[in-house]
């Protein structure tokens, strides 16, 4: 059975966003695409909800050449969405159904890993559904004072178990933790 894990950034008080949707506020450099790189090499799919997938779809097309890009661009990337009305990003497909359900029978299927970027929301409902093998925050030293909390809709407590760290010289330091 193929894995799916989330890898987010988070601010030290909990968002994933600033107050108006801003994102200017992690610091990307080399160390940090590195993890991406690393990251990226494990999988074959992206899952998206609508609001990301928008993003990315607007940014990665016309990024500048290298391995992200390609990936980014070359990956299947599936979008969760009820009101998109089409996914026009090369190798992109919508699914309009329940996300849990989807997302079961795409981990049944063979393939590498796949992954949740961004998409707060869709990954803290697969979160509550079980259906998360791991979670990587990407904590950034800042805190936003208020914002989009990256936990927003989590209605239960789920315990987690630190599996691992990664710090970066810039004081960014990558979580990784599975259900406890």
């Amino acid at each position: 059975m193929r894995r799916l894990f989330v890898s987010n950034v988070m601010s030290l008080d909990g968002f994933f966003e600033g107050p108006n949707g801003e994102f200017d506020w992690p610091v990307v450099e080399e160390e940090f695409f590195g993890y991406a790189r690393e990251m990226l090499r494990s999988v074959d799919t992206i899952l998206f909800g609508r609001r990301t997938y928008l993003m990315m779809a607007a940014y990665w097309p016309a990024a500048p050449r290298d391995e992200i890009a390609e990936q980014m661009n070359n990956f299947r990337k599936v979008v969760f969405s009820r009101t998109l009305e089409r996914a026009d990003w090369n190798n992109s497909e919508l699914l309009r159904g329940d996300a849990a359900e989807e997302v079961a029978e795409l981990k049944r299927q063979s393939g590498r890993d796949m992954v949740i970027l961004g998409s707060a929301s869709l990954a803290s409902s697969l979160l509550e559904a079980n259906l998360i093998d791991e979670y990587r925050i990407i904590l950034e030293p800042v805190v936003l004072g208020s914002g989009n909390p990256l936990f927003k809709s989590i209605r239960e407590r789920i315990r987690m178990r630190l599996t691992g760290t990664r710090m970066l010289g810039t004081g960014v330091v990558v979580l990784y933790y599975q259900r406890a």
